[in-house]
């Protein structure tokens, strides 16, 4: 016996030769469509995906609907992956889970028995477990069906048929929106209210060249299946919606609940969509622990079937409107929900739509399934009409009809010549049973024949007439929207459209807990923090380090910010909530901002309100006007404000009262100038101008005064006395003078205290 010994072919004969980029680019291109058009996008038409549409139709052929019991999951799982999806099991029950979500669709397709999960973010049970069949509204998207509605395709084995998209007359895409990640791009559509969307369409059905403002007219926003307060203005609202790009702040709905004695609680119904309400506790819960929200006590999750969560505010003198801000600010009690319309159109190409191009390509597809629908309509109606005369024609001529089939061995083509009828109707006949020949009534048949050929009369002209199928499919749906209208469970708005402004910005008072201290900061730069405001005279009684000792004090609280400034120009700032206890020593200002390289500290002052202004000036006399607001950096580095020039350090940092008008500026020479405020130049930074010029040596002080006030300075001693020179005109003079001799009595440090 010969054996063929030919050798195999080398399966390396069939590598193709080819450039490494374009060889890749093909084939990741190839891989981005099916992903684009085969799994991430929707299809404007009936607003699902390859595997939702499956699902369905795997539930439809098992005969799930809301009149039948329920089936495993697992049934369906293993019955959508054998026949129409081959993917893992456990994605495609991810997807029948959330079609059976209520607080993830806002018309569940999924009639789910068992644990199918919940909003605090627990998964369903396995597939094993849960059970599950059809919603009405996922009857409603698949009506048509078996009506050739649409058209089918072989399975990817070529055993099954699926079909390419649902017919239904449920406006899917828009009331229960998507969401998905394609390759390059991806989808992200809100859901919104049905009775909306319908009242939408028929308004487009009879004024096709509608705009954008048109359709908003009756889609007043997003409608989530977990309620919340839509809060964008309306401008923003029709923007989103006429680019199909966009987004939309949505809040958590709350109210106050009074307590006897005068307390209150805020209670939250309802939350954003999305949020998974254990992880919205946990948020709040680590404000609280880790002290960042001191206004708010606690917080309480009351829930059951509905959301009830309690927030107790710090003491009810607390404003609930700050509280509520600060907790939009800082949780996800406000989210952002993003609007992305793209989709598969028509033709199945991925593109954007604008929301009135949405819902104009869904109408169009109504008017497509309206006609596919009564032209099978139509060839039933001819088929059964066709049969109709046969009975009639049996009927008449029974007793021959009977003869016939009793004498002739092949009785088809002898009914057929004598009655002259029809290859269908003859078999028809043929094929009755003895017991339905008394069915054979003339007058039932006429009488069904007669009501056949009316409707498809109507079907006839209502093929031949835009205007007719127009108001046929106006009034089917005027039908669909008595089902989903606003006075229904399911279809009443939960989602209030109230335009509010962006949370306001959270009081420090909120954030930190406001309390009395007293700064103390020694000569070598250690800072604390007593409790209370302590007497300032007493600080220097306070413990130092050995060769150390008092050099600033002052009242401030916790809710404070602290001004450091150094001989370099640089400023700081430092919380006065993150000041060591005045347990020891302090800590050195160093651990808390950089100081390497910038020289002494020159003075170390509870800061003013930004608006404020300060008067900083250095060594030679040269300085200018800036604002608190300009000199505040919450960074170890700080910030550069005054730029010395060469062998000058800054020399003194004072606040500006709102009412005053002039400044006094004395050197070490001794010499005293005043000038007008309003010549001093405001800067942000610089050098500034000359305030006062010198022969030699540089400014001793320089402090902003009332003229009508008269200057006045501290004479020292232990009664702190003050005295004030009233008439300052012998020491007016235009800024950058010399000056003169200061008045009798000022002090020999020349500091005016």
């Amino acid at each position: 016996m010969a054996t063929d010994l030919t050798d195999p072919p080398d399966p390396f004969d069939a590598i193709v030769d080819a450039p490494f980029d374009s060889a890749l680019s093909e084939r990741y291109l190839v891989y981005a469509l099916s992903t684009i058009t085969a799994r991430s996008l929707p299809d404007v038409r009936d607003g699902l995906k390859p595997v939702h549409r499956r699902l369905l139709w795997a539930m439809r052929l098992l005969r799930l609907d809301p009149a039948s019991g329920y089936k495993k999951c697992a049934r369906v799982v293993g019955d959508v992956i054998g026949k129409y999806h081959p993917h893992g099991d456990q994605s495609v029950y991810d997807a029948m889970v959330r079609l059976a979500q209520t607080f993830a669709l806002r018309y569940p397709l999924v009639d789910g028995q068992g644990n199918f999960g919940n909003i605090d973010g627990d998964n369903a049970a396995a597939y094993r477990y849960t059970e599950a069949r059809l919603t009405q509204v996922a009857i409603d998207l698949m009506a048509g069906l078996d009506e050739d509605a649409v058209e089918f395709r072989p399975t990817y084995n070529g055993e099954e048929q699926e079909p390419e998209l649902f017919p239904g007359l449920f406006p899917n895409l828009l009331a229960n929106g998507a969401s998905g990640i394609a390759v390059g791009m991806a989808t992200s559509i809100p859901p919104h209210n049905a009775a909306e969307l319908i009242d939408a369409a028929i308004m487009l059905i009879d004024r096709p060249e509608a705009d954008d403002a048109a359709v908003l007219a009756h889609v007043q926003g997003p409608d989530f299946p977990t309620g919340g307060i839509v809060v964008d203005p309306p401008t923003a609202i029709a923007e989103a919606y006429a680019t199909g790009r966009g987004g939309f702040r949505v809040r958590a709905l709350w109210r106050i609940e009074r307590e006897k004695g005068g307390g209150w609680s805020a209670v939250i119904d309802q939350i954003p969509y999305g949020v998974q309400k254990g992880k919205l506790i946990e948020q709040i819960a680590a404000l609280i622990n880790d002290r960042k929200f001191p206004i708010l006590a606690d917080v309480r999750d009351e829930s059951d079937a509905d959301i009830r969560i309690v927030l107790e505010p710090r003491s009810r003198t607390v404003d609930a409107q700050t509280l509520m801000d600060g907790l939009f600010r800082l949780t996800d009690l406000e989210t952002r929900v993003p609007l992305n319309l793209n989709v598969l159109d028509h033709t199945r190409t991925p593109r954007v739509m604008s929301l009135r191009e949405a819902l104009k390509a869904w109408v169009d597809h109504q008017f497509v399934v309206l006609r596919r629908r009564s032209e099978h309509r139509l060839g039933k109606i001819a088929d059964r009409i066709e049969l109709l005369n046969g009975y009639i024609v049996a009927y008449l001529n029974l007793d021959r009809v009977i003869a016939i089939i009793r004498a002739e061995d092949e009785p088809k083509p002898v009914l057929i010549a004598e009655f002259a009828l029809t290859d269908r109707q003859a078999e028809a006949i043929l094929n009755m049973r003895l017991r339905s020949l008394r069915k054979l009534e003339e007058m039932e048949l006429r009488r069904e024949r007669d009501a056949l050929s009316k409707e498809q009369a109507e079907l006839q002209a209502l093929l031949g007439s835009e205007a007719r199928q127009r108001t046929r499919l106006k009034r089917d749906l005027g039908k669909l929207r008595d089902r989903y209208g606003p006075e229904t469970a399911l279809g009443a708005r939960r989602t209030l459209i109230e335009e509010a402004a962006p949370a306001r910005d959270i009081p420090l008072e909120a954030m930190i807990e406001r309390e009395p201290i007293t700064v103390i900061a020694s000569q070598r730069g250690w800072i604390r923090a007593m409790k209370g405001h302590v007497d300032l005279a007493a600080t220097d009684a306070a413990k130092f380090r050995e060769g150390d000792g008092p050099r600033f004090a002052f009242h401030a609280h916790t809710t404070d910010k602290i001004i450091l400034a150094v001989a370099g120009g640089r400023f700081y700032t430092i919380g006065a909530d993150k000041l060591p206890g005045a347990r020891g020593f302090g800590e050195p200002l160093g651990t808390m901002v950089d100081l390497e390289g910038d020289g002494g500290i020159v003075t170390l002052m509870k800061a003013p309100p930004p608006d404020r202004r300060l008067l900083v000036a250095a060594s030679d006399g040269r300085g200018f006007v800036v604002r608190v607001g300009d000199v505040i950096a919450e960074t170890r580095k700080g910030r550069q404000v005054v730029n010395p020039r060469t062998g000058a350090t800054l020399r003194l940092v004072r606040p500006i009262a709102e009412d005053d008008d002039y400044i006094a500026a004395i050197g070490d020479n001794r010499k005293l100038v005043v000038f007008p405020l309003s010549e001093v130049a405001e800067l942000s930074r610089g050098q500034g101008v000359q305030l006062q010029r010198y022969r030699d040596g540089g400014l001793a002080d320089a402090r902003s005064f009332r003229m009508a006030d008269g200057l006045s300075w501290t004479m020292g001693g232990e009664q702190g006395r003050t005295r004030t020179e009233a008439d300052m005109s012998p020491w007016r003079a235009a800024r950058g003078a010399a000056g003169r001799m200061p008045p009798t009595g000022f002090p020999r440090d020349n500091r005016f205290g």
